[in-house]
C-alpha cells in the first residue's frame, strides 16, 4: 500500500470544507479521477452513507463501491472499492481566520490488474493530482464561504 498527504491553508471554516467534500456535485469538480454517480443512498455523502461510482482509471473502466467513514466535526474519510482500493481521508482544523486541511490517499492493489492500477493511481498522485484537488476544493470552499453575490443593478 502506498499512502500521500497534502495540506493547505484556505479561507473558510471546517464545516464549509466538509459541506465542499460531502456534496456529489461539488465532488465532480475538484476531483482528481473522472467519474459518474451513479448510485448513492440520501443526497449528500453522510456517515454511513454508500454509493456506487463509474469513471477512468489508467485508461481502463473502472467501478467502485463507495463506503463513507465519517462526514463531520472536521473529518471526511471513505474507502472505495473495486480493482484497487482507495482508502480517503480528509482532516479540516481551524487556523486563524480560515482552516488548515490535511488530505491522505491510500492505494492498494491485488492481482495483476489491481496492482497495475494501483501503479497508475500512484503515478498519478505522484505527478500532483492530491495536490491539484486540494487547490481545487480550497478554491471551493472559499466560494463557499463568500456565500452568493448580489448582481448589480
Amino acid at each position: 500500500m502506498s499512502t500521500w498527504s497534502t495540506h493547505t491553508k484556505l479561507d473558510g471554516r471546517p464545516d464549509d470544507v466538509i459541506d465542499v467534500l460531502t456534496d456529489p456535485d461539488t465532488i465532480r469538480r475538484w476531483s482528481p479521477i473522472d467519474f459518474e454517480l451513479e448510485e448513492l443512498t440520501g443526497y449528500r455523502l453522510e456517515a454511513g452513507s454508500r454509493a456506487r461510482v463509474a469513471g477512468r482509471l489508467a485508461g481502463r473502466s473502472a467501478e467502485f463501491e463507495v463506503d463513507v467513514r465519517a462526514a463531520g466535526e472536521g473529518r471526511f474519510a471513505l474507502t472505495a472499492t473495486g480493482p484497487v482500493e482507495i482508502e480517503v481521508e480528509y482532516e479540516a482544523f481551524e487556523a486563524g481566520a480560515g482552516s488548515e486541511v490535511w488530505a491522505t490517499v491510500s492505494v492498494r492493489g491485488s492481482g495483476f490488474v489491481g496492482r497495475l492500477l494501483a501503479q497508475a493511481t500512484d503515478a498519478l498522485l505522484a505527478a500532483g493530482a492530491l495536490d491539484m484537488a486540494l487547490g481545487r476544493i480550497a478554491r471551493e470552499v472559499e466560494e463557499f464561504a463568500r456565500g452568493p453575490v448580489a448582481l448589480a443593478a
